[in-house]
């Protein structure tokens, strides 16, 4: 793709990585065959394709309009485009930029800045999520069934390991995560444990800063990661393995904090050291494969009646950080019946923040995927994020579950 940049971005970062990006374009248009939005809308603007075209526009000097703005927000950033593309066009590093041009170029009406903005501090303060969670809790009876569907039921960590192993490991706890489903790290952690690995966190850790990025708010995103790397180094310097993030989309968010910082020259190296320390469970739990104590953890699970699941793998998984299929062979070996899913590719709709700004679109998307799930009459669905599990949660009566609660050691037979 010929591209010819405004002077403003010529030789700079932003306009060196764009250009590299749309030059990768061929306009194939297979992106369009496995988009999400494109399939819902059948708009050229809502496709890969089109959007690509749109952001070559705005980087060459186009005016910048609502309508430019409208289709860049329905953008999921599941990246399905990405593993189609036979090209290799990083269409989400390029939606990044897009969509920060956007925000420049033409701001949001004072009214949708406040919203973003209260929605983000919301997210954001785990005492005031978990406040405003516990009081939909307290009064779910009493909600209309279009509003309890989206209060998630009441879980427990459970009891956590007292054992201290010299193996360790960093565990991100997250922001929204603890309340909605604190089971999901506790499991994390006796898993871990039953394989003599200890999993820390820092307190001061919450989120990732990947709300911050879905609300285009990148200098608030840049700060927290920098906060984050702050809280976890003295944590690596001691000798942890790895940073376990037990939320996909959080794990592909914490991936990228060496792309993030890269031009910033004071937590540059921290934050490419971060990023390839990281690491989604099951890429430790595959590689402890040959760990003695993974025996164990096997003949445990196989004393166990086999449970028939559907497993959903969230594009962040599978899309982002490139594990398509680890997840579903793991939980196949310990003896899992894993039921067939049409269109597993395809995303749910829960996208970060996306389910609350597109509720129409994401409403469509999980509708389609809860049918997928259901056509192969599972007992239970699992998933591998927070985001997705709640999402499909609001949709199905059947139990939606982090995969790890499932081979937790504590779990029920």
């Amino acid at each position: 793709m010929q591209t010819n940049l405004r002077a403003d971005l010529i030789n700079t970062p932003r306009g060196i990585e764009a250009e590299r990006i749309l030059r990768a374009c061929v306009h194939c248009g297979f992106c369009n065959a496995t988009c999400p939005t494109y399939q819902l809308l059948g708009n050229e603007d809502d496709g890969p394709r089109g959007r690509i075209y749109l952001i070559k526009q705005m980087l060459e000097g186009a005016p910048v309009t609502e309508t430019t703005r409208t289709h860049l927000d329905r953008c999921l950033t599941c990246r399905n485009c990405e593993t189609t593309c036979p090209s290799g066009v990083e269409y989400g590093k390029l939606v990044d930029i897009g969509r920060a041009e956007v925000e420049t170029q033409s701001p949001r009406s004072p009214a949708s800045r406040f919203y973003r903005y209260v929605l983000r501090r919301s997210l954001l303060s785990p005492r005031l999520f978990a406040l405003a969670l516990g009081g939909a809790r307290l009064f779910r009876p009493l909600l209309p069934d279009s509003l309890k569907k989206k209060v998630p039921a009441f879980r427990v960590a459970g009891s956590l390991p007292a054992s201290v192993h010299s193996r360790q490991m960093i565990l991100l706890e997250g922001c929204v995560q603890p309340a909605l489903s604190p089971d999901i790290n506790g499991a994390a952690r006796r898993v871990f444990d039953a394989l003599g690995i200890s999993l820390v966190a820092a307190p001061s850790v919450g989120c990732c800063g990947a709300i911050e990025h879905h609300l285009n708010a990148e200098e608030a995103a840049r700060a927290t990661m920098r906060r984050n790397i702050d809280a976890w180094w003295s944590l690596v310097e001691s000798g942890a393995e790895a940073i376990i993030v037990t939320a996909s989309g959080c794990g592909v968010q914490v991936k990228d904090y060496g792309q993030a910082l890269a031009q910033d020259a004071d937590y540059a190296a921290k934050a490419a050291k971060i990023s390839a320390l990281t690491r989604d469970p099951i890429e430790v739990l595959l590689a402890e494969q040959d760990n003695t104590k993974w025996a164990d953890l096997r003949s445990h699970h196989a004393a166990k009646k086999a449970r028939r699941i559907a497993f959903h793998p969230p594009c962040t998984l599978q899309h982002g950080q490139k594990l398509k299929g680890k997840t579903e062979k793991l939980l196949t070996d310990l003896g899992f019946e894993l039921t067939p899913v049409p269109n597993a590719h395809l995303c749910c709709g829960s996208a970060g923040t996306y389910s609350i700004l597109q509720p129409e679109l994401s409403g469509q998307l999980k509708k389609q995927k809860v049918q997928a799930l259901e056509s192969g009459e599972p007992e239970l669905i699992a998933t591998a994020n927070i985001g997705c599990q709640t999402h499909l949660a609001s949709g199905t009566k059947r139990r939606v579950v982090h995969w790890l609660t499932l081979i937790d050691p504590a779990a029920a037979a």
